[in-house]
């Protein structure tokens, strides 16, 4: 199911989804956790993607082993399963590992604890087989290294994605009605309706909840904190898929800079349409040139990821989503930027503005267009500027990124986190809704804002006023709203398309 094209037997396919069942999840990661400290474990691996026989094979090539498996052993929710079916089943909560023998009890009691399955299905071999057996009888028995270092890997024939058109003119439009218009859409409006179903604050070591950029947690009992992000911007990738493909991690790193944390790594999760066709590969191409460049520019490695291709509907491919979720470290949370804007705080933004509208969320939601080029990355321009709010986060009491939207949409979604009007600066189109990358924004008092401004120019860096905090309305020249009328927006606009 993570890869298939979508035609008119979708409903018979629909069943073939897997369903997760994060409690069961939670008890899986503290029980492997507690076997890991048993010292019983020699290798594990989750099972992802093509089941049992993925992890299995992944594993004995590691190790430089074959395997011999028993599907007889293994735990199955339906009955009269054949081999071919519990080879490849992706059902969740479930871990393969290889197990120190004389710890074999010992690791049974701590999964029978947890109230969870545990069986013996196999065993490691010194021959370079996987070996299957189902029913009393040999299913598979091939080279383990065939299908592991030794497999075949394809060169697909792949064409450039073509430059986007021009971006045409754009005209003027009311600043607070193309706010009103992007917070009114499922894609910018708040998402509480969603996170708002599931527990926050599990162990009480939240620290950041949902709905601000990078959500914090406190690594239980420190005062050391991780913080999470995703990022894609799929219009960006499908223009210029090797830009897109740097944008993704740039704003990654961005929300994680934003809280005070320093990124460690990333996942990459791609997500594309059919690879066969050139056209598709050439944006997976295009994609991973540019994630490599900005996961190295930035010191973001990639430790971990999926892949999910074929995504297309009656031959209608999904715009590539190559998703980057990325994580980070607080090393004290006295460090963590975690203030919200008040009355009387300046707003700052860091990084250049050239008023880039091309695939911007205006384009998109307000005139229903797709031309221009997707905005460019610096990558050094980056890593200086999340190294900048990072050391100076004593000044910073809120922070957040600029991407999609602009500087108009990032100052109004610090507004309603803090409850507070705004009187913006800028009043042209392109200065309120471009998307130059590389920029943030920054809410402070005004002696840090003067702090910050004559250490940004000692870094080189650029740093400009962008307006006031207070009262209760959003002020843009001439136009104004009352935050709460567009609160109203933002907080149901995603509910009332989905629900």
């Amino acid at each position: 199911m993570a890869s298939a094209e979508f035609d008119d037997t979708i409903e018979e396919k629909r069943p073939t989804v897997q369903v997760g069942d994060p409690f069961t999840e939670k008890r899986l990661l503290e029980a492997c956790l507690e076997l890991m400290a048993s010292g019983a474990v020699i290798s594990i691996q989750d099972m992802g993607a093509a089941g049992l026989t993925c992890s299995a094979v992944e594993m004995g090539d590691k190790g430089g082993l074959g395997v011999a498996l028993d599907l007889d052993a293994v735990p199955v929710r339906e009955n009269g399963m054949t081999a071919y079916e519990m080879m490849l089943s992706e059902s969740q909560e479930r871990m393969l590992m290889v197990l120190r023998p004389e710890k074999q009890a010992e690791a049974e009691a701590i999964f029978a604890k947890w109230d969870l399955d545990f069986a013996v299905v196999g065993e490691t071999i010194a021959e370079d087989r996987f070996i299957v057996r189902h029913g009393g009888a040999v299913k598979a028995d091939l080279p383990l290294s065939n299908l592991s270092g030794a497999a075949p890997e394809y060169d697909r024939p792949w064409e450039p994605t073509p430059p986007a058109p021009a971006i045409g003119p754009v005209p003027d439009i009311d600043p607070i009605e193309a706010l009103r218009t992007l917070i009114g859409s499922p894609n910018y409006a708040g998402k509480s309706w969603v996170y708002d179903q599931y527990d926050q604050t599990v162990m009480a070591d939240t620290v950041r909840a949902p709905g601000l950029g990078a959500g914090v947690v406190r690594i239980h009992g420190t005062n050391k904190a991780l913080a999470f992000t995703a990022d894609v911007t799929p219009r960006y990738v499908a223009a210029n898929p090797t830009e897109g493909g740097k944008q993704a991690v740039a704003e990654a790193y961005r929300n994680l800079c934003a809280v005070g944390a320093r990124p460690l790594a990333t996942t990459d999760n791609l997500n594309f349409g059919n690879p066969e066709k050139p056209v598709i590969m050439g944006q997976l191409v295009g994609a991973l040139k540019g994630i490599g460049e900005a996961c190295s520019a930035l010191d973001m490695p990639i430790v971990s990821g999926n892949v999910s291709l074929y995504n297309e509907t009656d031959g209608q491919p999904i715009l590539p989503t190559p998703t980057i979720g990325a994580v980070g470290l607080i090393d004290d949370l006295d460090h963590m930027i975690d203030g919200i804007a008040c009355a009387g705080h300046i707003l700052l933004m860091l990084g250049k503005a050239n008023g880039h509208l091309g695939q911007s969320a205006l384009l998109a939601e307000v005139f229903n267009r797709a031309d221009g080029d997707a905005p460019s990355v610096d990558l050094a321009a980056e890593a200086a500027a999340g190294t900048f709010i990072r050391e100076k986060h004593d000044w910073i009491d809120a922070c957040t990124d600029i991407s999609d939207g602009g500087l108009a949409l990032a100052a109004l979604e610090l507004a309603l986190v803090g409850d507070v009007g705004l009187s913006l600066n800028p009043d042209d189109t392109a200065a309120l809704f471009g998307e130059d990358q590389g920029r943030y924004l920054i809410a402070c008092s005004f002696d840090n804002a003067e702090g910050l401004m004559i250490a940004a120019g000692q870094a080189g860096l650029t740093l400009s006023t962008g307006g006031r905090f207070g009262g209760d309305c959003l002020k843009i020249g001439r136009s104004e709203a009352k935050l709460a009328d567009l609160r109203a927006i933002y907080d149901t606009a995603f509910a009332a398309v989905v629900t």
